[in-house]
């Protein structure tokens, strides 16, 4: 493409990459390595690399929170956004703006010549070359899909962290617990540690650790945690941690992520060391919208990005959790390859109003189409269908006494539209 006709700020570089490629996906690390190496940037950053189904995005900023209580310069690299895409690359606990990420996907542009890369291989080498002028003291990158050819890969992690391990994603990943398990664990390293959150993961996983020669440590078995009401324990190789404060992130399964961080930390901590009063702080302090996140006010507002039935699962746990509520309004919005009916058997009895709303794109589902899997499900919809989540939580207020509680979940796009509705009536 002619220099001449690059964009020159953000918004268009965005509107010309998902013009050209859309948000198709084509796994691989051929052609991102090609212009990574064109690129010719390097970092002496410790990287660490975050993969699994769900909890990468709460272990990702539980990382960023502790690694800047502890004072050391940390580059964040998240995906997908919710409302503006400067959430994917944050640098020292702030978003990169919009003038650095254009020149960055500029420098992208020039190196890559012919070679053809998606949207998010795009973006994820735009990242690196925000990390690579900032020079932090430490990278941490969330896998986008899978690992084993995610574009992130490209990156060698001195830790790499697996989170969860479930169905979701079968069309790229494979049909089976072993075999998203084996895409997942493509991140780890020969030599270096590889931290598995999930106590009962697939064979694969000790599989992959053993054939690379990486560092494997399970939860449950080479680390855990133990609690109370009121505080919690981490142990892991030779290592005790105790009087932990809770997460500020809020639901049952935290404990799960914090303890994989906990561990990776223990694990590098020759290269990072982190004071228990930065990991403390850290815990105390650590925000990430979307994730279980309940909101002030009356009625109660709960937003998920839980889409698969593992993270709809404990979203249906974490709202049982929560006391007792006279009715409980679901706003919900999904993509067609998802798996809708087994999804929300797990949180059918949490809900009594259903609102389904339409996810634009062409993998969107309509409220129709929706509405029509519900049924199939067992779920009883009524007749009200919405052209928007935004449009469906407005309907929610409307309805819902001050008693009540409106949880909104099933996509990322469900809960940024619902969350520009909030942030317009504030």
């Amino acid at each position: 493409m002619p220099d001449s006709v690059l964009p020159g700020d953000l918004a268009g570089w965005l509107a010309l990459i998902e013009a050209r490629h859309g948000q198709r996906i084509e796994l691989g690390l051929e052609r991102v390595a090609a212009v990574r190496d064109a690129m010719g940037l390097s970092s002496d950053a410790v990287l660490i690399t975050v993969a699994g189904t769900n909890g990468k995005g709460s272990t990702c900023a539980m990382l960023e929170a502790i690694c800047l209580a502890a004072g050391y310069r940390v580059g964040l690299y998240t995906s997908p956004h919710l409302t503006r895409y400067n959430e994917r690359v944050r640098i020292n606990g702030f978003e990169v703006d919009d003038a650095t990420l254009a020149a960055a996907f500029a420098q992208v542009e020039q190196a890559r010549g012919d070679t053809y890369l998606t949207y998010f291989e795009h973006g994820t080498l735009a990242a690196w070359a925000c990390f690579a002028a900032a020079t932090p003291d430490v990278i941490i990158l969330e896998v986008g899909l899978g690992g084993r050819l995610d574009a992130t890969n490209v990156f060698d992690s001195d830790c790499a962290i697996v989170t969860s391990i479930a169905m979701d994603h079968m069309d790229y990943l494979g049909d089976s617990l072993d075999a998203i398990g084996r895409e997942k664990a493509g991140v780890f390293r020969a030599g270096r540690p590889a931290i598995c959150a999930d106590p009962q993961p697939p064979a694969s996983i000790e599989a992959v650790a053993a054939e690379v020669g990486a560092q494997l440590q399970v939860s449950g078995r080479d680390f855990g945690f133990s609690g109370d009401r009121t505080q919690w324990v981490f142990w892991g190789p030779g290592v005790r941690r105790g009087g932990l404060a809770y997460p500020a992130l809020r639901g049952a399964n935290q404990l799960l992520n914090a303890s994989a961080v906990m561990a990776a930390l223990e694990a590098i901590r020759d290269r990072l060391p982190v004071p228990m009063q930065a990991i403390r702080e850290g815990m105390m302090l650590v925000e990430l919208p979307g994730r279980f996140q309940t909101l002030p006010g009356q009625p109660a507002v709960v937003l998920d990005v839980a889409h698969n039935p593992q993270a709809v699962g404990v979203l249906a746990e974490n709202l049982a959790n929560m006391g007792y509520y006279p009715e409980t309004w679901a706003v919900i919005g999904m993509m067609a390859d998802k798996a809708v009916e087994t999804t929300l058997m797990r949180i059918k009895s949490r809900v009594d109003h259903w609102l389904p709303a339409t996810l634009p794109g062409p993998r969107g589902l309509s409220a129709d189409a929706l509405a029509g899997r519900m049924a199939a499900a067992g779920i009883a919809v009524g007749d009200d269908r919405y052209a928007t989540p935004a449009d469906a939580y407005r309907a929610a207020r409307a309805a819902a006494q001050d008693g009540d509680r409106i949880v909104v979940f099933g996509s990322f796009l469900t809960v940024a539209d619902a969350l520009a509705a909030i942030r317009a009536e504030r």
